[in-house]
């Protein structure tokens, strides 16, 4: 932590997934190595942790598009911690597909951490009649609280039992979300259910534990929240009349955003979008329950998109490109004022407003005080009104990234650039010391006026792109990177960092 003034502080932060961290088992996780990061960071004076959303993946490794947008990630759950407090047994674990990992650099095997996630659950199942009474009494409190759970258990269970195809490919009483058939599927599969349940338990309890302790060594634990759900999720499977899709799995709209610089048709997203008056209707109980399931699990929130809560880009279900996609209004000061009036002027929310960002985009986001994003990436393109120069970021709320997880790591976007790009950031360092491209970012991040600054950790670590972690538009070869080990590389990082 620095001073940019005499009384402003300037805080530094580091984003990692928890995927990413160094483990014996398949991927990094909510164990020892998530307890040992936050220890480090506070032992360096590194005041936050960001990372992706928690929430379980789609097929392709990616946070961004869950099945279930309420729950934590399975393959988070550690099992030397269930193995420690009781709950597992080492006979068990040794069982348990995966145990062995050679292959600690990678994280590319998404089918194989599922079957481990599902196993695990059997065996947590097995083993609870013999669980002592606090702990059943604990599990059932918790379990009561939690109005999202039967929803999730149930959609995982029927999209298991019909080989993970799409809901509206299911059979047609359960597609149709029929609450008698589903009643009786309930009673029928109330092993199954448990298991889901227990998993998402003990996914509580671990990630208590880290809550606690980042709270005890001040560090900041910095979440993300995308702006739309998958279409192929208990969030939309449940709560249809909420969604622009039909009983059948049909789209009436979808998301996207519209032609520009990069791509004359626009993206296709694919998500459908928000039928806002039927939010409207109940005081937008589902985005207060969605915000307030968030702010349980982090101290600040990205919200991913923020753009679109003020409007959004509403294409036809049937359109096949973004092309013909038109403004649709978003109830964002509504959502935000009821927020604000629950939790206080403070919301405890940061803006993902990057790329092209309007006036009124802007006056949502300062009428609720909420830091922005800035890219050194994308600020040495020799325009002097450029946002992301660091002498054109002077609003202290703000945060400052060298790149996010969706760009190159510096040194591969510097591989990337041309000679004139790379002098104007030369005329930007400071420093007399001689720096990677990484490290002279990092230097000029933490010299603006922002609040905070972040740097992904393969920019601490001076990689290039084969650590990067996800690559826009592609569908392969993203997700995967990690860490080995807290090795003496990472621990020198650490302390030139802070």
């Amino acid at each position: 932590m620095s001073k940019t003034s005499a009384n402003l502080k300037k805080y530094s932060g580091i984003l990692l997934h928890p995927t990413a961290l160094p483990s014996k088992r398949i991927c990094g996780g909510f164990g020892q190595e998530a307890r040992s990061w936050v220890k480090l960071l506070s032992e360096n004076g590194i005041g936050a942790w960001q990372f992706l959303p928690l929430s379980p993946t789609d097929s392709t490794g990616s946070p961004y598009s869950s099945p279930s947008g309420f729950a934590l990630n399975p393959w988070f759950l550690d099992e030397n911690d269930l193995v420690h407090d009781g709950f597992l047994t080492i006979e068990k674990l040794k069982e348990l597909p995966g145990s062995v990992f050679d292959d600690s650099s990678r994280f590319d095997n998404f089918k194989l951490a599922n079957i481990r996630s599902r196993k695990l659950g059997e065996a947590l199942r097995e083993s609870w009649n013999s669980q002592n009474a606090e702990a059943h009494i604990e599990f059932n409190n918790w379990k009561e609280k939690q109005w999202w759970l039967s929803d999730h258990a149930l959609f995982m269970e029927i999209r298991f039992q019909n080989n993970l195809k799409p809901w509206w490919e299911w059979p047609k009483n359960f597609a149709n979300y029929n609450r008698k058939v589903l009643d009786k599927y309930e009673h029928d599969h109330r092993n199954q259910l448990l298991e889901h349940f227990l998993i998402q338990w003990h996914l509580f309890r671990q990630w208590k534990k880290i809550r606690l302790l980042a709270k005890e060594l001040d560090v900041l634990l910095f979440g993300d929240l995308p702006f739309y759900v998958s279409r192929d999720s208990s969030d939309v499977w449940a709560n249809r009349s909420l969604f622009s899709v039909l009983s059948d799995g049909e789209l009436l709209s979808q998301s996207g955003v519209p032609p520009d610089y990069f791509s004359s048709t626009g993206q296709l997203w694919g998500n459908p979008v928000y039928r806002w008056q039927r939010h409207k209707l109940s005081k937008f109980r589902w985005w207060r329950k969605r915000f307030a399931r968030q702010f349980e699990q982090v101290d600040l929130l990205r919200i991913d998109h923020f753009r679109a809560f003020n409007a959004f880009w509403n294409i036809n279900g049937i359109d096949k490109t973004a092309q013909r996609g038109y403004w649709s209004p978003s109830p964002g000061l509504q959502i935000f004022s009821l927020l604000r009036k629950q939790y206080g002027k403070k919301i405890p929310l940061a803006a993902e407003d990057l790329g092209i960002i309007t006036p009124d985009v802007e006056r949502l986001r300062d009428h609720f005080d909420l830091p922005g994003m800035k890219i050194l990436q994308f600020a040495f393109d020799g325009n002097l009104d450029n946002p992301y120069l660091p002498e054109n970021i002077n609003n202290y709320k703000s945060i400052v990234y060298t790149g996010t997880h969706d760009n190159s790591t510096t040194n591969g976007w510097w591989n990337e650039i041309d000679e004139n790009t790379k002098q104007r950031v030369y005329e930007k360092f400071s420093s007399k010391e001689e720096s990677s491209p990484a490290w002279m970012l990092i230097d000029i991040g933490l010299s603006t006026k922002s609040c905070l600054f972040i740097s992904p950790l393969q920019d601490l670590l001076d990689l290039d792109n084969h650590a990067r972690f996800n690559t826009p538009g592609t569908v392969s070869d993203n997700w995967s990177w990690r860490i080995n080990d807290f090795d003496e590389k990472l621990l020198n990082a650490l302390s030139k960092y802070s």
